[in-house]
């Protein structure tokens, strides 16, 4: 049980930090590249808006130009407080970077380019790119590393087509994105095992508390046989020298209920410990719980309750035959005892598809819904003078759960119409 509070201690702080760690990697690559499109975008927008040129630069063609077509350099001064393109233009925007320019005309035939601001694309490749994204009629994209985008000249004369080299802001978002995951993954590895170490300190205090509480049980348990079994040779000598009586008899019943509880408990706090030793076989567990359950229905006809048994056959199970045994009387005493007068107890086994699917099922008088997961806690008992009627202690459905999750199963209980109960049982 400390184990799995750990885990689940580690599990909900790591779940949480992963979730951070996520949201944090994905906030400073999203903004980092709607940066990066917003300043792609605003670069060719200038040049869009300049026919392929920066205001305080040149028009360099690979064709003579008319140089009446020259617009005034402007200032940077001026740029920055005329122009707004959604980042800082300065002198340096021009010159570091890296674009080319193809004008086309109507039939997608390049007439003229500029490759003069990149290095990286020769006049035969800037005209095969301006001819393949024309040929595609999408005004603006991708093609390789180079964000264009194609626009109608004013002359109507055709089309410039601008290529914007990205392949640098691209890398830089990459790297950040690379480094963000190797820091958050380093971040999440040195937590993880901080708190696997320090989770331990942490519940130092409930793991000396349940230690005390499972030495307790332990010790006393053994202490509480002695006078038990002394009690009732007791009783067995006073039968015999006087016969026997309703008192004899009612200590005899005590006895043997407060012998039950004793051993209830002991098991329970094995099963915490771990210390149960299951033997785990095949066996069929049609034939088992046929024969357990089977007594089961003498004890309801006697009370004129309807039992009937729906199990289908040759089914096999891989488990401790014995815990098993033990689950299915829990399951069904548990039915007998708190089924209504002439109610009716269902025992069926069928194959699940991940498994054995055992029900029990029963009617009852009322019960309330919104506490049924409570029937599992040790010694909850919904109605306390119905379970002092019925000899319950509140410790049944816990021993059945304990041994449903050491075969790695799942009970589960509900009440569709709060006039009836059913226990399912995944194995």
């Amino acid at each position: 049980m400390i184990k799995k509070l750990q885990r689940k201690f580690i599990i909900i702080t790591m779940s949480s930090l992963l979730l951070v760690m996520v949201i944090i990697v994905i906030s400073i690559n999203g903004i980092n590249v709607y940066q990066m499109f917003k300043s792609i975008n605003g670069t060719l927008q200038i040049l869009c808006d300049n026919e392929g040129h920066f205001p305080t630069s040149k028009k360099k063609a690979g064709f003579p130009e008319n140089p009446n077509n020259l617009e005034k350099p402007q200032k940077p001064s001026e740029m920055d407080n005329n122009m707004n393109y959604g980042f800082k233009i300065n002198e340096e925007t021009p010159f570091r970077t890296r674009y080319f320019t193809v004008t086309v005309d109507e039939n997608g035939t390049a007439i003229s380019y500029n490759v003069d601001h990149i290095k990286a694309v020769s006049a035969d490749d800037a005209t095969s790119y301006g001819e393949t994204v024309f040929s595609t009629e999408k005004e603006t994209g991708f093609v390789s590393i180079y964000k264009y985008k194609i626009v109608k000249q004013s002359d109507s004369s055709g089309y410039l087509i601008i290529f914007l080299d990205c392949g640098e802001q691209i890398d830089n978002a990459e790297t950040l994105l690379l480094i963000t995951l190797v820091v958050a993954t380093g971040t999440l590895l040195l937590v993880f095992i901080l708190v696997s170490v320090f989770s331990k300190k942490a519940i130092k205090p409930i793991i000396e508390s349940t230690d005390k509480q499972k030495q307790f049980i332990t010790d006393a348990g053994h202490e509480i046989k002695t006078p038990i079994a002394i009690i009732s040779a007791n009783a067995d000598v006073l039968e015999l020298m006087h016969g026997s009586n309703e008192w004899i008899t009612s200590v005899r019943n005590q006895t043997t209920r407060l012998d039950k509880l004793v051993k209830n408990m002991l098991m329970l706090s094995k099963m915490d410990e771990g210390n149960i030793q299951l033997v785990f076989n095949t066996f069929y567990i049609s034939r088992t719980v046929a024969e357990t359950a089977g007594p089961f229905a003498t004890m309801a006809d006697m009370q004129n309750k309807e039992f009937v048994m729906d199990i289908k056959p040759d089914l096999k199970l891989h488990g401790d035959e014995s815990s098993i045994q033990q689950l299915i009387s829990t399951l069904a005493d548990n039915a007998i005892k708190y089924s209504n007068d002439g109610g009716t107890i269902k025992i069926s086994l069928s194959q699940a598809k991940k498994g054995i699917k055992l029900e029990v099922y029963n009617t009852t008088d009322s019960i309330d819904a919104n506490n049924l997961d409570k029937l599992f806690d040790r010694f909850y008992r919904s109605d306390s003078s119905r379970s002092r009627e019925t000899g319950g202690y509140g410790i049944g459905l816990s021993i059945a759960k304990s041994i449903v999750e050491a075969h790695h199963g799942k009970i589960t209980i509900n009440s569709n119409d709060g006039k009836s109960i059913r226990f399912t049982v995944i194995l």
